[in-house]
């Protein structure tokens, strides 16, 4: 493929990236987009100065000769954590910005992507073409972001408002859980080098594994209510020290956005809050819950490597991927269900580096590998991971306690040879 297509596609591509940042953007009102309702959270309008910095900084900035800063603040304002780039905002201060406001941060998306169109182009080199490539991919986990984000700020609210209205849902039910099995062996997983990856999802390498099974479809919330109803957050036999310590300090009784009305319980969705359908995949609970359900059931979680073992024979579609119309997982399908989509899953891995792993160089090497600790791999992708970025090779990864991640779990169980 010669520059010049690969440069028209990658401009394309960058189009369809940018516009739908905006779109998600669209029904959040500039009060919506201001506030930061945890330190986890960022405001709607951070993530779209953010991820137009990432391009400023790390393409304009050094592919440009004499390119001057749209703002010589935003510098500070929009880094997230790029220690080798400077001094950043505090991270938990980002919802005292009353400044810029969204349109001063809508005028700076514009006047990057002249710019950044310009360079695209100017035929320039496949070099630079990769770095725009991995911009757009950071761009896209930040849409997921800004979903996950807005959720949790318009949950604060007593008017449950929504984000927007849902089509109406399939009238369809879960399939009673069944299981697929491995027989184990060495498996090779990773990036095999065929298409775009992040740097963590590299080297592929091989892994020993002991036969085992994985469950054909996610956990679902009528599932978690009998979790519930038989004191699963009463009974710390069940969990982890940490997570019951957790359990006990946030007072968690269900997922997070769920609560109970009378003898039901409701949940806070983007289209409002609506009664839990117990054939929907539970969604929005932390790796310490995760944990715990799959001991209560009987079960444990799989390995990441596990996870990809399987899930890599299963071709990823959007059938279950963001879609505006459907910001919800819905009832898992027959077979491997939702393998690529409706929920995030947690596995029982540590996010780690694998066996010879080397960062990017430069500054973007900052951008996975110095938080490899402290943090469990979820694989699999959401209701809310846009079309395009996903792989069986995607390493997600978030603090145990985390519970505003659109992610649920998956059983697995050990095997006799």
């Amino acid at each position: 493929m010669s520059s010049n297509t690969t440069s028209a596609s990658t401009i394309a591509r960058y189009c369809d990236v940018r516009r739908l940042t905006d779109v998600l953007a669209e029904p959040l009102c500039a009060e919506d987009q201001t506030v930061q309702s945890m330190p986890d959270v960022s405001p709607t309008k951070w993530h779209r100065a953010h991820v137009t910095w990432f391009f400023e900084e790390f393409v304009l900035a050094r592919a440009v000769p004499g390119h001057e800063p749209v703002h010589p603040v935003y510098r500070y304002l929009f880094n997230s954590y790029y220690d080798a780039v400077g001094d950043r905002h505090p991270r938990a201060a980002r919802g005292l910005l009353s400044r810029p406001t969204v349109a001063e941060v809508g005028r700076y998306r514009g006047l990057v992507d002249r710019a950044m169109l310009d360079l695209l182009a100017s035929d320039p080199p496949l070099e630079l073409l990769a770095m725009v490539t991995l911009g757009l991919h950071h761009e896209q986990q930040h849409q997921e972001l800004l979903l996950m984000d807005a959720k949790h700020v318009l949950s604060q609210g007593p008017l449950d408002t929504a984000y927007r209205p849902a089509s109406p849902r399939p009238a369809c039910r879960s399939e009673p859980l069944s299981w697929t099995a491995h027989p184990g062996g060495v498996v090779e997983v990773g990036d095999d080098g065929s298409g775009f990856a992040y740097d963590n999802e590299r080297p592929r390498h091989r892994v020993l594994l002991e036969p085992f099974a994985l469950a054909d479809r996610t956990v679902t919330s009528g599932e978690w209510m009998a979790f519930i109803d038989d004191g699963g957050y009463r009974r710390p036999e069940l969990w982890l020290s940490e997570g019951w310590a957790t359990v006990r300090e946030q007072g968690w009784i269900a997922p997070l956005y769920w609560r109970p009305d009378d003898d039901r319980w409701t949940l806070f969705t983007l289209s409002g809050r609506r009664f839990v359908d117990e054939s929907e995949p539970v969604c929005h609970i932390s790796y310490f819950e995760a944990d715990a359900y799959a001991r209560w059931a009987g079960a444990r979680l799989p390995t990441e490597a596990e996870w990809e073992a399987v899930a890599s024979s299963v071709p990823v579609d959007a059938a279950h991927l963001l879609d505006l119309d459907r910001l919800h997982p819905v009832p898992a399908g027959r077979g491997l269900a939702q393998i690529h989509g409706g929920v995030w899953e947690w596995t029982a891995s540590p996010y780690t580096p694998y066996p010879g792993f080397t960062p990017e160089p430069g500054a973007v090497g900052e951008y996975n590998g110095k938080f490899m600790v402290n943090q469990q791999v979820l694989r699999g992708g959401s209701c809310v991971t846009p079309v395009g970025h996903l792989r069986p090779t995607y390493r997600n990864f978030f603090p145990a306690a985390a519970r505003w991640v659109f992610a649920g779990l998956r059983l697995a169980r050990d095997e006799r040879s």
